[in-house]
Order: C-alpha cells, then structure tokens, then sequence
C-alpha cells in the first residue's frame, strides 16, 4: 500500500454512440470548474493498448483527502456533468486509490 497523502480518482468511460465522444468530453469537462481537486484532466483515450479499446474517454484527478473528494461529488457541477453524460455513456467504471 502506498503512504502518499492524496487520493487519486480515475474514471473511465465508455461511450454507447461512438458519435458522441466529443459530447462525452464536454460534458465531463465542466467536472473542471469545481475547486475541489488538485489535479483534473479528462482526456479521450488514444487507444495505444491493442488489447482493450473499451473506454473512450477517462477522467483523472487527484484530491487531498477524502473530505476534498466527496464536496467534488456533492457540488451541483457534478449532478449538471451527470445529467449530460449518463444518456450518452453505455459503461462507467471508478478507481480510488
């Protein structure tokens, strides 16, 4: 186990339409606008990996602890990236750590 004092949160997505990447990145793009995290970047994923091509697009952020973490997930950003995302998105899958 790691002794690092951060949380790191990673995202991964994948879209239902492959048309709507782009929305999809939009869409979690606005997650930047929230002060809570000390490291954000969404990013669509270059696919170099020949053996998964399942995720689209991946939000990754780093939070101090978990107090920063959860005021991420309560602030009303959040709910307004849900709602733009969840249609769009055919799998999401979340990694703490």
């Amino acid at each position: 186990m790691s002794d690092r004092a951060f949380i790191r949160h990673v995202v991964f997505f994948s879209a239902a339409d492959e048309n709507d990447v782009a929305r999809i990145v939009g869409g979690l793009s606005l997650l930047k606008n929230i002060p809570h995290a000390s490291v954000f970047e969404v990013v669509q994923n270059s696919r170099v990996d020949e053996l998964s091509g399942e995720v689209d697009v991946v939000v990754y952020s780093e939070f101090v602890d978990d107090a920063a973490l959860q005021a991420y997930k309560a602030h009303p950003i959040y709910q307004q990236a849900i709602d733009v995302v969840r249609p769009l998105r055919e799998m999401r899958i979340a990694a703490d750590f």
